[in-house]
């Protein structure tokens, strides 16, 4: 702990003056007396008492982080810490701690509970819950965290209604790290003057100041993330909403895991074929805790029902993107606008290279035969007709990650376990019902491969979509990224799969050619995503991510 803490002093001249603290004695008999609070605290078989020895210690050490010496600023600084946990540990042994900014009472005793920084997604009251209690089993025990001064805690709220922005927090509620410690009040000789608890955002204020003095904040990222994921019902909502499930319908969308920052890049993640964000785990764990990138950096995680057409999944992502900014910023000026990294695993890598392309008349003639100002439907039939099959490059995005995605096709989609899952996940799709009427109503006008046989326009769904004969398809493996768009490929190749495969994707499928880097693992079609190496691939793409890239003009 004592290494970890890292000490700035203010550029006055001389060696910093010893302080006073709360009981009027310099800082170095602060440090005695904090020491002997801690002995008496060790001792004591009352809790509430012990409690507040232990408050009395952290106090006093606190006052002491002004001492002259390093050593003893340091040794100061580690006391007041484990004086605040061995505080927080007692009032917490047999009751949950709720607190909101104000006076609130403790342990019998009032205190000043301050917020310093918190995000606006906590709202007023917030529920702690010590960082190191919590059991990293979902994140496989990965712990992304800083020593340094305070205690690593995580704040939790429900998520908002109120604002707009509510709608883009997961529903399992908000998470976010937080770091506490005890002070005492700044002129404890005034009447009504209590203890101060600090709770403060070591991402937004990653220094805590003493005089002129001051410290490193301690931090743990990993901590509020394991947290959301042990309480997300995503895992198993990803496989009933690919054969038809309505629940991951309803949670359909984009979701942030921090609070929006306009001048953060976002990483818009998008899941693959009967999965959920939960498959991101590691790669979003691994950002967050780069502190640089994190910086830099803002995640997003999509959610979609992984039932549809391939082109009908990628205007469904699109509208989350078309919301999301409409709800974050409007006037469509934020510097986070441009930069935008798309990172998709899966068919969620193929939505990703879709949503960067632009569409053609052949993909238009490979499922109608007339033209669309030909077609009869109502308003509405058709505008979603149009926004499946007509799309522009999606403004802002300039990077793409593709991580085993099918982008010519699986060969998987047509073996028995393909069929079944044809048969079911074709079931509640408003779009196809949208296209069955306009074919209905345009006797013709859809080409004859789409009405009979295997493609009939009622069975066509995400599995058909990944098909490589499937016509549709056919045409749209040909759209590539738009010019400026840079991409990546990041494959899976598994001993003894001939021809080389990650068991679902073949290798030559998930290699699109022209990519500014290529990276094959030995790793099946779900790991990818998990492997270490491949995260690795996709922190080194964004850390050069804003460096320019020479452009050759013939």
């Amino acid at each position: 702990m004592l290494a970890g803490m890292l000490l700035l002093h203010g550029c006055g001249t001389g060696a910093p003056k010893p302080s006073a603290n709360y009981s009027g004695v310099s800082a170095q008999d602060a440090l005695s007396k904090a020491q002997g609070w801690a002995t008496h605290a060790e001792h004591q078989p009352d809790q509430a008492l012990r409690a507040d020895a232990w408050m009395n210690c952290a106090m006093l050490a606190h006052d002491a982080m002004t001492a002259a010496q390093v050593n003893a600023e340091l040794a100061a600084a580690a006391l007041a810490t484990r004086c605040s946990r061995a505080y927080l540990e007692a009032i917490m042994q047999n009751t949950d701690l709720n607190l909101h900014a104000g006076h609130m009472l403790l342990n019998g005793r009032y205190v000043d509970v301050q917020f310093r920084s918190l995000p606006d997604s906590l709202g007023e009251h917030v529920h702690m819950e010590l960082a190191n209690r919590i059991n990293m089993q979902v994140l496989d025990g990965t712990r992304y965290q800083q020593q340094g001064f305070g205690v690593t805690m995580v704040a939790a709220a429900p998520p908002c209604t109120h604002r707009p922005v509510c709608s883009l927090y997961p529903p399992e509620g908000i998470f976010r790290p937080a770091t506490v410690w005890l002070e005492a009040a700044p002129d404890p000789s005034h009447a009504g003057e209590q203890p101060v608890l600090v709770v403060q955002n070591p991402l937004a204020q990653p220094l805590h100041s003493v005089g002129n003095i001051s410290y490193q904040v301690a931090e743990d990222v990993s901590a509020p993330y394991e947290q959301l994921l042990e309480r997300s019902k995503l895992r198993r909502l990803g496989w009933w909403g690919l054969i038809g499930g309505q629940a991951v319908g309803r949670r359909a969308g984009l979701f942030l895991l921090d609070d929006y920052d306009p001048n953060k890049t976002p990483v818009i993640m998008i899941h693959g074929l009967g999965s959920s964000p939960l498959i991101w785990a590691p790669l979003s764990n691994a950002i967050m805790g780069d502190a640089e990138l994190h910086r830099r950096y803002q995640i997003w995680h999509v959610v979609y029902q992984s039932n549809a057409a391939l082109l009908i999944e990628r205007a469904r992502v699109q509208s989350y993107l078309d919301a999301t900014w409409k709800i974050l910023d409007p006037a469509g000026t934020a510097p986070a606008r441009h930069g935008v990294v798309l990172v998709g695993h899966s068919m969620g890598g193929v939505i990703a290279r879709l949503l960067c392309a632009q569409s053609t008349p052949a993909l238009w003639s490979a499922a109608f035969t007339v033209p669309f100002g030909s077609l009869h439907g109502s308003a509405d039939d058709l505008a979603t007709l149009k926004s499946v099959f007509e799309f522009q490059p999606y403004a802002g995005v300039d990077e793409l990650v593709f991580m085993a995605s099918p982008q010519h096709g699986s060969p998987v989609a047509g073996d028995w376990f393909g069929r079944l899952a044809q048969d079911l996940a074709w079931h509640h799709i408003p779009e196809m019902e949208k296209l069955q009427r306009i074919s209905q109503e345009n006797p013709g006008a859809v080409q004859a491969s789409l009405i009979t046989g295997t493609y009939r326009i009622s069975h066509l769904s995400s599995v058909t979509s990944l098909m490589p004969d499937e016509p549709v398809s056919m045409v749209d493996e040909t759209l590539m990224p738009a010019v400026g768009v840079r991409y990546h490929n990041i494959a899976g190749s598994l001993a003894g799969e001939h021809p080389p495969s990650d068991g679902y994707v073949p290798l030559a499928s998930a290699l699109l050619p022209g990519a500014a880097s290529s990276l094959i693992i030995d790793a099946d079609h779900h790991g990818v995503p998990r492997d270490p190496k491949a995260i690795a691939a996709v922190l080194q793409i964004l850390r050069k991510h804003d460096i320019p890239v020479a452009v050759s003009h013939p």
